[in-house]
């Protein structure tokens, strides 16, 4: 027979065990919240396209970036970015066989960056011991599951937009435009070109088009 000191004894270790596992389970659902919002940064810019259904593709073979004056930029040289989007850009359009060219191009290349504050709010799961009249699944004999909800919070932070337009030369006519959003995070600002290349790759692989044949 059981001494009284043997079953305090292991009541006092049950509801130990029982303390352990909720703060093991508690700790399981903060981990699942942060590996949530985690991923929700980690996913790249939201990507928007359309184009001129009515403009025929075909006939464009070659291309040239717009002046700073036809873009709207009063300084008189490009930035790093400028440089770096032009590149990526370019890189872009001779894979899919256009070329570039100074002058009298079929189509003309505008692009421009901008940056905004949002306030956002998010829903997240968090999880709460379950209410005191589930009393009697605790302690001594089992574990409750932890009861589950979700709350709201404010999320604050930078968005960046890249935009990227090709307009017909002859007609001056947009006829293709993309549009990149994307959270401005901590390893955009370390490493920008980075950031702009996923970007602008994103953009144009929602390109549908390739260059027309050469002309004889």
């Amino acid at each position: 027979m059981r001494t009284y000191n043997q079953v305090e004894s292991e009541r006092c270790e049950a509801a130990e065990t029982g303390t352990m596992r909720n703060s093991f389970k508690r700790a399981v659902a903060l981990a699942a919240g942060l590996v949530l919002l985690a991923g929700c940064a980690a996913v790249g810019p939201e990507i928007t396209t359309d184009y001129d259904r009515s403009a025929d593709f075909s006939q464009y073979r070659t291309f040239q970036f717009m002046s700073r004056v036809e873009r709207g930029v009063e300084r008189s040289y490009d930035t790093i970015a400028d440089r770096r989007l032009i590149s990526a850009v370019t890189r872009e359009m001779e894979a899919r066989g256009y070329r570039r060219v100074a002058q009298d191009a079929d189509l003309l290349v505008n692009f421009a960056v901008s940056t905004e504050e949002v306030e956002d709010l998010r829903t997240v799961p968090s999880s709460v011991l379950p209410p005191p009249w589930y009393g009697y699944r605790s302690g001594y004999y089992y574990d409750p599951w932890p009861a589950y909800t979700y709350e709201t919070r404010i999320d604050r932070y930078e968005r960046g937009t890249l935009f990227i337009d090709l307009v017909d030369a002859q007609r001056r006519q947009l006829v293709w435009e993309g549009r990149a959003v994307a959270r401005v995070t901590r390893e955009a600002r370390e490493d920008p070109g980075a950031a702009l290349d996923q970007a602008v790759s994103g953009i144009f692989s929602s390109y549908p088009f390739t260059a027309g044949p050469a002309s004889r």
